[in-house]
């Protein structure tokens, strides 16, 4: 079974880009917020040098590698949680995915627009994560009055424990926090899956930077390193607009080539 992977992010900060980059599909990727309605989907294969040896020694008729199935979802704004602007089809989307890559931009650039009138990065993760994280405090309240008669009784264990790890869960969401940030068993985790958390999916942030910056980073860069730094997540920084550009030569040697000549991995 294939990981299905979501790209969100406030609009217009290179999402469709980035899935360009990852996929063979080709989605609209333009200088105006909400480009992207309905989610693009592509499937990429997992680069994998392991599978060419076994390849070569055993020479199969035919090699399947691993694949991702990318979906790039459309721009979130404040109030999502209610249902503003494509808000309910965005967390429909996102609950469907089993990660997600969420895109900041970490780069200056007057002739692209942002929807907040300026380049914070850490304020544009706040904004996605409080709508998320509202998202799932109402589902934590309505599992929290699902399970609450039971609990009370006594007469299911489950229930109670069930309940007691909701009231936690409410109370740190209700925080500000997301709830992979909570410290909670396997166990503990099972008891949960029904409530199809969205802030507890895994994530990597991936820092959409400007040229100069894709080797070290830039201030936007470390102000997301900080913000992160106790949250069980990953990050990475990429240039977008320059991997449309490398993924689009044909050849393996050619896009080494590309990124000798800029100084890059």
């Amino acid at each position: 079974m294939g990981l299905k992977c979501g790209i969100v992010g406030l609009p217009n900060v290179g999402k469709s880009t980035l899935f360009n980059c990852l996929s063979n599909s080709k989605a609209q990727a333009a200088n105006f917020p909400f480009c992207t309605i309905e989610p693009n989907i592509g499937i990429t294969n997992v680069p994998d040098e392991r599978l060419l040896k076994l390849e070569s020694l055993v020479k199969p008729e035919r090699v399947v590698p691993a694949t991702v199935e990318i979906v790039d979802i459309a721009g979130l704004v404040k109030g999502a949680s209610k249902g503003e602007g494509l808000g309910n089809q965005f967390l429909a989307n996102i609950r469907e995915t089993d990660a997600i890559l969420h895109v900041l931009r970490c780069f200056d650039d007057p002739n692209v627009v942002h929807v907040d009138g300026s380049v914070n990065p850490v304020r544009d993760k706040e904004v996605i994560d409080t709508e998320l994280q509202l998202k799932d405090l109402e589902s934590v309240v309505k599992g929290m009055q699902r399970v609450e008669k039971m609990a009370k009784s006594g007469g299911d264990k489950d229930a109670k424990k069930k309940f007691d790890i909701m009231v936690d869960l409410k109370a740190h969401l209700e925080k500000g926090l997301n709830a992979r940030a909570m410290q909670l068993s396997k166990e503990e985790w099972v008891l949960l899956h029904d409530l199809h958390l969205l802030t507890s999916k895994p994530v990597m942030y991936v820092c959409n930077v400007d040229e100069a910056s894709a080797k070290s980073g830039n201030n936007y860069t470390k102000a997301v390193a900080e913000t992160i730094k106790d949250e069980q997540a990953e990050m990475i920084m990429i240039t977008a607009a320059m991997e449309a550009e490398i993924a689009a030569l044909e050849t393996y040697e050619e896009r080494q080539m590309f990124l000798q000549e800029i100084g890059l991995d």
